[in-house]
């Protein structure tokens, strides 16, 4: 085959073309320096000084150090002695972090009598506005246990919500309870609710049957569990006003007579001393559970949560100066204590897709791979294609393109000459 001089003009320009189109158009127009060792140790100090500072080690918490039986604690250098309390079991805990400073048979199940109202009250707060009027009827009134404490709710008497709520947590009505579920679906659908409630928080201590705390084969909770309901509580602002009212007035038809909270660390009654800062929660007694407490108590810009469950010695009101201890040492303690646990509910592991999803997830991947250019290189995971150096899809196939059309318009001109003339 003879080659004409248009046909090596056409190669040599298609080669001329393919060699400027391959140079990356993100290369540098200009030529840069080579850096100084004093410029390049100025870099890599400059570099350091904005670098994210390295976090602190932080202090390993054995999850299940809170299941162990016995009084867990771990005390730093100089912290307070932890005070020798009688109860069956308690909850020294950090409402803002959850942390749980130290503890004793957290996880005991035993009977919490009223204290379950706070989860009563965690449960069915929500649904009703404090203003809303409500007009009891009988049949709201019926099952109330033998013995149980009341407000003095009234059939066929009106209350504002709110009054009912003061009733909960100022008397520990069990009639007041018993309205308030009533309004929320009734008896049983409470006490489902109430148990979702409990897991929702990570409280797997408490089996619910009677929601007003009353003694019920079966019904049970842990200090762990109740000092979980009570830092929850204290996030609602409503929950908080009410477990922390002292007095109120409470409506009798056309009159209204006082209730005062039984928290006696709260009203300073019965000659236990008021506590400094003390937000309330709740109390409960029944003879099966014994004295049972949840305080809250803030000082400073730190507030603590505690709960005590049936002290063994002491009379009826070592419930109280047990607490007391107890927030009095919590508060001494802060920054010389590792946590023994948590009062948050565990992260629940990240599930993976089933496998058949994600065999079909990775065949459309495929599919969609052998579809696309074969000269199209993967882009790196996290990054934009297009902000890559090297052509990529139908970028880098131009230079191919060009090419071929050159040499082809250039086989054309040579055909033309040599076989078109003669035919002319």
């Amino acid at each position: 085959m003879i080659v004409t001089p248009a046909l090596r003009h056409a190669t040599a320009g298609a080669a001329v073309l393919l060699f400027v189109l391959s140079v990356p158009t993100t290369a540098a127009s200009a030529p840069v320096a080579p850096a100084s060792p004093a410029s390049a140790a100025s870099a890599a100090s400059a570099a350091s000084s904005v670098a994210e500072p390295t976090p602190p080690a932080r202090s390993f918490v054995d999850p299940a150090r809170l299941d162990r039986s016995g009084t867990q604690v771990q005390p730093l250098r100089g912290a307070p002695r932890l005070p020798s309390v009688s109860a069956l079991s308690w909850v020294v805990a950090d409402a803002g972090t959850g942390e749980v400073l130290a503890a004793r048979d957290a996880h005991r199940p035993l009977p919490p009598a009223s204290t379950l109202k706070t989860l009563f009250a965690l449960t069915a707060l929500p649904h009703h506005d404090g203003t809303e009027r409500h007009t009891v009827s009988d049949a709201e009134l019926t099952g109330i246990g033998e013995g149980s404490s009341l407000v003095g709710v009234k059939e066929g008497y009106t209350y504002t919500v709110s009054d009912l709520w003061n009733g909960v947590f100022l008397s520990s009505g069990n009639d007041a309870v018993h309205v308030l579920a009533a309004m929320n679906g009734g008896w049983e659908s409470m006490t489902r609710q109430m148990q979702e409630k409990a897991r929702a928080l990570g409280a797997r201590d408490t089996h619910v049957v009677s929601p007003d705390g009353y003694d019920a084969p079966g019904q049970v909770s842990s200090a762990y569990d109740l000092a979980v309901f009570g830092r929850a509580g204290l996030q609602d602002p409503r929950f908080t006003r009410y477990c922390s009212t002292r007095y109120a007035d409470f409506p009798a038809g056309s009159s209204s007579f006082g209730i005062a909270n039984t928290n006696r660390l709260l009203t300073g009654a019965d000659g236990v001393s008021r506590y400094p800062g003390l937000l309330g929660i709740k109390n409960g007694y029944t003879s099966n559970a014994g004295n049972t407490l949840v305080v809250g108590a803030r000082r400073g810009a730190r507030t603590l949560v505690v709960s005590v469950m049936n002290p063994q010695g002491g009379g009826g009101l070592a419930v109280y100066e047990e607490a007391r201890e107890l927030l009095d040492w919590g508060f001494d303690a802060a920054g010389r204590i590792q946590p023994v646990g948590s009062l948050k509910p565990a992260k629940a592991p990240r599930k993976e897709a089933p496998l058949p999803v994600r065999a079909a997830a990775r065949n459309v991947t495929r599919a969609g791979a052998e579809a696309a250019d074969a000269t199209t290189p993967a882009a790196p995971v996290g990054h934009d294609r297009h902000q890559q150096a090297t052509p990529s899809g139908k970028a880098a196939g131009l230079p191919l393109a060009l090419v071929g059309s050159a040499l082809g318009a250039a086989l054309s001109l040579w055909l033309w000459r040599r076989f078109g003339a003669r035919a002319d």
